[in-house]
């Protein structure tokens, strides 16, 4: 397995991608459900397969990340070669991003001495999906880009 298998919501939601999947194969509804009692071992093959084609796709897409912890956001826009980002770290320790408050003592505090601003690319060393991949491991998601495309606007200015 290249990425990860999904998770069983994550089956449930994308139920009819995966019967299209089967049924690529040749498999049908009956037939999947025979392999899942007598060869368990390829209904698991079946399952990871999908999960990365799954990945693959999403993956491919992806243009913006951001993760939040109590006092930094990491913000990140993924290009083909590589990524750019912005690392904003609160500078009093009682703030958390994490919360609503934290969130609009960012916004009302963003252009002081209290937030610690950093910009950086880093050119990927491994495939970019695997390196996209890598930071949601560590606890990052897709998102819209807004905040990056805001933050970056004003710090270009």
């Amino acid at each position: 397995m290249k990425y990860a298998r999904l998770t069983k919501e994550q089956f449930d939601e994308l139920h009819a991608e995966f019967s299209n999947f089967l049924a690529t194969q040749a498999i049908d509804k009956g037939e999947w459900d025979s392999i899942k009692i007598n060869k368990p071992e390829v209904a698991e093959q079946e399952l990871d397969v999908f999960s990365d084609l799954i990945w693959e796709g999403v993956l491919s897409r992806a243009e913006f990340l951001e993760h939040f912890s109590k006092n930094h956001i990491f913000l990140f826009q993924c290009f083909e070669s590589h990524v750019q980002s912005i690392v904003l770290k609160s500078l009093v320790p009682e703030t958390d991003f994490l919360t609503k408050e934290g969130l609009q003592w960012l916004s009302d505090n963003m252009f002081t001495e209290t937030i610690e601003m950093k910009v950086g690319k880093k050119v990927f060393t491994e495939e970019r999906n695997t390196s996209i991949f890598e930071l949601i491991q560590q606890g990052a998601f897709l998102s819209d880009g807004q905040l990056f495309k805001q933050i970056n606007t004003i710090i270009e200015s």
